[in-house]
């Protein structure tokens, strides 16, 4: 069983703002599985699917970015995920990629995101797989936190069906033929 946690915020105020990629590329690889994810359980929307031949839960935490763990822990422990370093893929935001870039690593810190942060704290061990989507500008930012809380802008919106589906792909590919060979295809 794989758990594959998109992280963003809760709330219609949100949806389209940078810090929720996670929850749009759940949304899409739901769509893309043919289900919904919004049985609620552990402070998360999840659904059920099997993608690649594996046995998936894809999930929103509804924790707020910050409390993203309480909710990852929670499903672990529900799940009896013995080696969640092996079966939870994390995806976040990044200022620090450029825009459009994505980055899958087997493990590693937070990188000052506090989803991962919190997951990190809550886990015990930053020895878990993740990917990163970036959303860093063109230009210097002098306010990350409201960056990260503004909507994408057009021109992002237009490039963003794209990202999300190699996005997509490379999490099909980490269930497929597993995060080193994953890695070397979308790195």
């Amino acid at each position: 069983m794989y758990l594959i946690v998109g992280l963003g915020n809760p709330g219609s105020e949100y949806e389209w703002t940078r810090h929720n990629v996670g929850f749009l590329l759940i949304e899409k690889m739901a769509a893309d599985a043919g289900i919904t994810v919004k049985r609620r359980e552990c402070r998360a929307l999840a659904g059920s699917a099997v993608i690649e031949a594996q046995r998936s839960r894809l999930v929103k935490p509804q924790t707020f970015m910050n409390l993203s763990g309480d909710a990852v822990a929670c499903l672990i422990a529900k799940d009896e995920l013995s080696e969640a370093g092996k079966s939870l893929i994390v995806i976040s935001d990044d200022l620090a990629l450029p825009f459009g870039t994505i980055r899958l690593r087997a493990r590693g810190s937070a990188g000052g995101h506090n989803g991962l942060k919190s997951i990190i704290a809550a886990l015990g061990t930053n020895e878990f797989i993740r990917l990163r989507i970036g959303i860093q500008p063109e230009h210097p930012v002098s306010d990350a936190k409201k960056f990260v809380l503004d909507e994408f802008a057009s021109a992002e919106r237009r490039a963003l069906k794209e990202i999300l589906e190699r996005s997509a792909d490379a999490v099909r590919s980490v269930l497929r033929d597993g995060i080193v060979k994953a890695m070397s295809l979308y790195n």
